[in-house]
């Protein structure tokens, strides 16, 4: 039995399941997840036919949706979605299929999570959310979106950071450009006292330093 899905095993037990029942449930969830790691639709398909849980996870908490959101799978994601997955489960880090997909800049992936009830502003351990991991990757499609979709262009996260100043930390042009033009301020200031600009120019971000100065100058 391999030792990611043990603890699936032993959860069944707890619940009643009888040994032969949970063995033969572990290798539907072991088929499910082995698939949707793989990014193989037709056995995803095989599986949830055969009854595999389509909310089965792995031992550090995976979905299949969030394993098919991460790795960029519109096909396996439409598929999860149409047999009713939970576009809110989060892993044993808290992290979610939005966050995921915002992560990797899969931007209909995360238009489609949107559109299944997806929560914006669900935190995880690191205490980043779908919007912080666009901001700082620079994923200006997928920070469009979130934007779209009701997220403040100055709401304020871990630190007092912003969107902003992700985005600038990491020289992400386009997306400062997106920010500022959503209505983002650049004169804020996180819980250390620092703006935008002062962070790009720290982190060696010159050009999207200057755009910032630029943005102070002509309020």
């Amino acid at each position: 039995m391999a030792s990611r899905y043990f603890w699936t095993f032993i959860f069944l037990l707890t619940l009643g399941v009888a040994p032969v029942m949970a063995d033969e449930q572990y290798a539907l969830i072991s088929q499910l997840l082995s698939a949707a790691r793989n990014n193989n639709i037709s056995g995803v398909k095989q599986a949830l036919a055969a009854g595999a849980p389509i909310n089965a996870r792995t031992r550090i908490g995976d979905t299949a949706l969030n394993l098919a959101a991460r790795a960029g799978n519109n096909d396996l994601v439409e598929e999860l979605l149409a047999a009713g997955a939970d576009v809110n489960l989060e892993n044993a880090k808290q992290v979610t299929p939005l966050m995921s997909a915002a992560y990797g800049g899969y931007a209909p992936i995360v238009r489609r999570l949107l559109d299944k009830g997806a929560k914006l502003n669900v935190v995880d351990r690191l205490q980043k959310t779908a919007m912080v991991y666009a901001a700082g990757e620079g994923h200006t499609d997928v920070v469009k979106l979130l934007l779209s979709s009701g997220i403040a262009a100055n709401a304020r996260y871990a630190n007092d950071l912003t969107a902003l100043m992700w985005a600038a930390g990491y020289g992400r042009r386009d997306t400062v450009d997106a920010l500022l033009a959503a209505g983002a301020d650049s004169t804020l200031k996180d819980n250390r006292g620092k703006t935008a600009e002062v962070i790009a120019t720290e982190n060696g971000q010159r050009e999207v330093a200057k755009v910032l100065h630029a943005s102070v100058q002509g309020r």
